[in-house]
């Protein structure tokens, strides 16, 4: 009966209440302001049984009875650009919601004739002018061998690379640790299964089901001033808002693991919906079909967002994801097998992850808006490795707990000054809590040594300014200023940054990118202990670590269905942690914890 029901399972498919057709719908803001566009057109290109649609005065709009199938969505309204939104997937069953930006021209013209254009390769942070790139869910699911996984879907892109054993991504020549999350404006750990144990910065599969995720941002380097804490890249995660109109609920099945999705209003005719998704592990179903000396990987998680919009406090959301890992490795018991370092070792591992934050939007008259979040982040990882010898008998080899909660403060005042001028000014303070044990034997049957032994609490604090400058219809410069102050050494750094776009024609153009950038390191290595003298916390004044990015961009749109993009970079690392005398330094450690 196992073996009949985990092989249904795996052969299931997506389940939904199923209709022929369904609807579209979705919210229009200025993507400088972040304020709702009132008498926009929305249509369906090529598509002549709907007219159309224009938004109402919260920027909302419904295309009704859509056949499931791709559709191309044009959006317009007078003194914006035209936009495309192309290869739209329409689902049987569901809802499709869509919470689109677009821009104001930069000047009016008597005469101008408008030709639509695809914009799909634009961030949607119209602060960004050079190596950043909108990253489509939709690609995630359409990418061959992707797991819906952000991370496996940008090592394809240019300058990035990964490899199929885990989905740590090197942007750059940079390593994994450098790379920066980010859920809902605020900085989150590895949301990665089994995240930092093989590999700092990469695990063995995401764990943000792409039935969670909207369109998000992906950052290659020389980002905005309102990014700090990296240096390689971000990934800037947006969660989607539930549908506020009917429940929706998804169940589906496969390799990875049993995945259960619903959406909906709270109430009828409410504004206010929920979302939520859980995923269990495949893998720990099968667990009692394997052999009893097989390794066991268990993983299931859980993410949320609920949304309350007012009609006068602005909008209120409640947003979060967990996960929990559990993964046991045994020896084995023929010594004749004993090939590597492992074969002879008891392992088991213990983690979980979490964050979770209550946001707040609020809208000023005259394009002005301040968003304000407060967040916890952290998890606990506790990892014990046992060494058995020639006597089969089991030595402590080394012992791992890693403690770490952060508690978030974050708001940024969005203003447009002008047509032509934004401002986005923030504040971010994050206070760390952390207890840290690390225990190692030097050598089999030696007592362990503490490599790292502190508790306590610090605080890193960050204020930017960003501004985007729209010269004219050609020339657009954006240029910032970021800030940092770390307590636990009293260090900081002050980052200038810089970008300027030129368009060539309608289809060329050519931007120049520069900023100072810098990054802490993990919290282990500040309180790491001198074995050879005893001195305690012998790295707690390491500096930030330090670069340089420079990066100059060609663009240019062969036609509605290619595009070609070309981008020179470079970059100088300074400030390294490094060891004296030797070609050591932390720039290259993948995963060592000792």
């Amino acid at each position: 009966m196992k073996f009949f029901l985990v092989s249904l399972c795996m052969f299931m498919v997506i389940f939904m209440y199923a209709q022929e057709s369904t609807s579209l719908r979705g919210t229009l803001t200025d993507a400088g302001s972040g304020m709702p566009i009132v008498a926009a057109s929305v249509s369906v290109v090529g598509w002549k049984q709907s007219p159309g649609c224009i938004s109402d005065s919260t920027g909302s709009f419904v295309i009704r009875y859509l056949p499931p199938g791709r559709y191309t969505l044009q959006v317009s309204c007078v003194g914006y650009e035209t936009t495309l939104i192309p290869e739209l997937l329409i689902t049987a069953g569901r809802q499709t919601v869509l919470e689109l930006t677009i821009r104001e021209q930069v000047k009016s013209l008597e005469e101008v004739t408008v030709s639509p254009q695809v914009k799909k390769d634009r961030p949607l942070n119209n602060m960004a002018v050079a190596s950043a790139r909108m990253f489509s869910v939709d690609e995630a699911k359409r990418y061959a061998g992707g797991f819906d996984d952000p991370s496996r879907l940008a090592g394809s892109f240019a300058g990035v690379a990964s490899n199929s054993e885990e989905n740590g991504i090197i942007v750059r020549g940079n390593a994994p640790k450098f790379l920066q999350w980010k859920m809902e404006g605020v900085e989150i750990p590895n949301p990665n299964h089994f995240g930092d144990l093989k590999t700092f910065g990469g695990g063995t599969l995401t764990a943000l089901s792409s039935q969670m995720l909207s369109n998000s941002d992906f950052f290659t380097g020389a980002f905005p001033a309102e990014y700090s804490n990296a240096l390689s890249g971000v990934f800037d995660l947006n969660l989607r808002t539930g549908n506020n109109e009917q429940q929706e609920n998804t169940f589906q099945a496969g390799i990875i693991g049993i995945d259960a999705a619903s959406e909906g209003p709270f109430r009828k005719n409410g504004k206010s919906s929920y979302l939520f998704n859980y995923r269990y592990s495949t893998l720990a179903l099968l667990s009692p079909l394997l052999p009893e000396n097989a390794n066991t990987l268990k993983y299931q998680d859980l993410s949320f967002k609920l949304n309350f919009p007012t009609r006068k406090a602005g909008i209120f959301s409640i947003w979060g994801f967990g996960l929990v890992d559990a993964a046991n490795s045994n020896p084995k018991k023929n010594q004749a097998d004993w090939k590597y370092a492992e074969d002879n070792e008891d392992s088991r591992i213990k983690a979980s992850t979490m964050a979770a934050g209550i946001s707040h939007k609020y809208f000023f008259r005259r394009g002005a808006s301040v968003k304000t979040t407060l967040a916890i982040t952290g998890g606990v990882t506790e990892w014990n490795t046992d060494k058995q010898d020639e006597q089969l008998n089991f030595h402590p080899k080394n012992r791992i707990y890693n403690n770490n909660f952060n508690f978030v403060f974050s708001s940024a005042y969005n203003k447009k000054l002008s047509q032509a001028h934004t401002n986005r000014t923030g504040l971010v303070i994050t206070a760390m809590q952390y207890d840290l044990r690390m225990q190692q034997a030097p050598s089999p049957g030696q007592a362990m040594v503490d490599i790292v032994n502190n508790k306590g609490n610090s605080a890193l604090v960050t204020a930017y300014s960003s501004s985007l400058f729209r010269l004219s219809d050609r020339y657009k410069l954006s240029t910032g200023i970021n800030a940092n102050w770390f307590a636990l050494n009293n260090h900081y750094s002050i980052e200038p940054r810089l970008g300027i776009t030129r368009a060539l024609s309608s289809n060329h153009s050519i931007a120049f990118a520069f900023g100072l950038h810098s990054r802490l390191e993990r919290l282990g290595y500040y309180f790491a202990n001198a074995l050879s003298t005893g001195e305690k916390a012998v790295n707690k004044q390491l500096d930030f670590t330090r670069a340089s990015h420079c990066v100059l961009s060609y663009d240019w749109k062969l036609s509605e269905l290619l595009h070609f993009k070309a981008e020179a970079y470079l970059q100088d690392l300074y400030r390294v942690p490094v060891v004296a005398d030797s070609s050591f330094s932390l720039l290259n450690l993948k995963s060592d914890w000792f």
